[in-house]
């Protein structure tokens, strides 16, 4: 049993819970900054998340060439649908590519100065700030007068 793919499987079904959630907004408050949040939006979180395993396990991890995403091209909690399905495929070339060579570091830029990363430390960072941004969803989600549903790991959705 592959144990990194399993804990992202559960990543990925607390993940649908979410987008179920969010499905059931208006695509005005899927898209609405809240202030205290820096003015980001539940679509700008989708997009950072999504956007945070394109840089670290794509870019910093595999190497490969992955352009930015910009929040205001996905108009559509449909549209986030899609690009999640293309982050889990680079979530899961991350894992066969690295599949028990988990301990190699590589030295990164990090803020002004750069730090050591294990492909590990990558996939961890990545699946843990999913996690913190989803309790921002869920909280924007709130104080917008929508009350989230279960979203645990949990294989009973």
């Amino acid at each position: 049993m592959n144990v990194l793919q399993s804990q992202y499987e559960m990543i990925q079904r607390t993940r649908e819970s979410l987008f179920r959630f969010c499905e059931g907004m208006t695509a005005a408050d899927y898209i609405k900054a809240i202030d205290p949040l820096g003015d980001s939006s539940i679509r700008s979180l989708h997009a950072h998340v999504a956007d945070c395993y394109l840089v670290w396990m794509g870019k910093r991890g595999l190497g490969l060439s992955t352009p930015r995403l910009k929040p205001q091209s996905i108009d559509s909690v449909e549209k986030m649908r899609e690009v999640f399905k293309r982050t889990d495929a680079l979530v899961y070339e991350f894992l066969r590519d690295f599949k028990d060579k988990w301990k190699p570091a590589v030295q990164e830029p990090w803020m002004s100065s750069s730090a050591e990363a294990t492909q590990l430390w990558l996939f961890t960072h990545c699946i843990t700030h999913e996690f913190h941004h989803r309790g921002q969803i869920s909280k924007i989600g709130r104080q917008l007068g929508y009350i989230p549903g279960k979203m645990n790991l949990s294989k009973g959705l």
